[in-house]
């Protein structure tokens, strides 16, 4: 239940929490295309920013509800396949005369489309996995803040997390690495992001509290009052 009945138009902050989360996937494509050193482990240098989805992916569903975060979800995996297809169309079409640098392109923008797929599909069900374990938690420790509170963010990111990573690796490197490979590659990302999500649970908790007194607003998801189905009402949110 809400504390006001606000509609997205009275939301001071919501477009704004939408416009980064965009920026923040559009950009993980490009930034995954370089592999970055921490220490004697080597990481895509997307994993440095790919988890703040899931740290706003928890400030939206505990602040805004399930039902919002989803709209969240949907206008972000629809920038990321638009992104995708002009990077596609400007990589195809003829260069200028004077321009020599399509290999550099290809290399970084143009990523094969087996890695768009994995991405896609691990981003579809990690980020809703992700909303629907905090919003569930979230109804049954009644919106209780501190302990309680930095479980649900952090529980709801190892789920998130590591449905998303165990389907982008196997997806993008199966039959190319061997499962021993896949798995500690798996096993590693997973950690990393799960860290990620930890050592800013303290910002992330304030800030979602803050959010809420800004915006008036702190929903907790009754069952009786949430579809938890990703495809409820879509056609009516891409129409409107």
């Amino acid at each position: 239940m809400e504390k006001t009945e606000s509609k997205e138009k009275d939301l001071k902050l919501f477009s704004i929490f939408t416009g980064i989360f965009v920026s923040v996937l559009v950009l993980s494509a490009p930034l995954a295309s370089k592999f970055i050193a921490i220490g004697p482990y080597a990481i895509s240098g997307a994993t440095l920013i790919f988890p703040i989805t899931f740290i706003f992916n928890d400030i939206f569903t505990e602040v805004y509800g399930y039902q919002r975060s989803r709209k969240i979800i949907w206008t972000g995996m629809g920038c990321q396949i638009f992104a995708a297809f002009m990077f596609f169309i400007v990589g195809i079409w003829p260069s200028a005369s004077f321009w020599n640098n399509q290999e550099a392109y290809n290399l970084i923008l143009g990523n094969a489309p087996r890695f768009f797929l994995a991405g896609i599909i691990a981003y579809f069900f990690g980020e809703f996995a992700n909303s629907f374990v905090l919003s569930k938690m979230k109804y049954t420790q009644k919106g209780k803040k501190g302990i309680k509170q930095a479980w649900r963010f952090v529980a709801s990111t190892i789920v998130g997390e590591s449905v998303d990573t165990t389907i982008f690796v196997i997806i993008a490197f199966i039959g190319t690495l061997a499962t021993k490979n896949i798995v500690s590659t798996i096993i590693m990302i997973a950690i990393f992001k799960i860290l990620y999500e930890i050592i800013a649970l303290p910002f992330s908790m304030r800030f979602a509290e803050y959010v809420k007194k800004i915006e008036n607003i702190d929903v907790v998801d009754y069952p009786n009052h949430t579809n938890y189905n990703p495809f409820h009402n879509l056609l009516t949110f891409i129409i409107k």
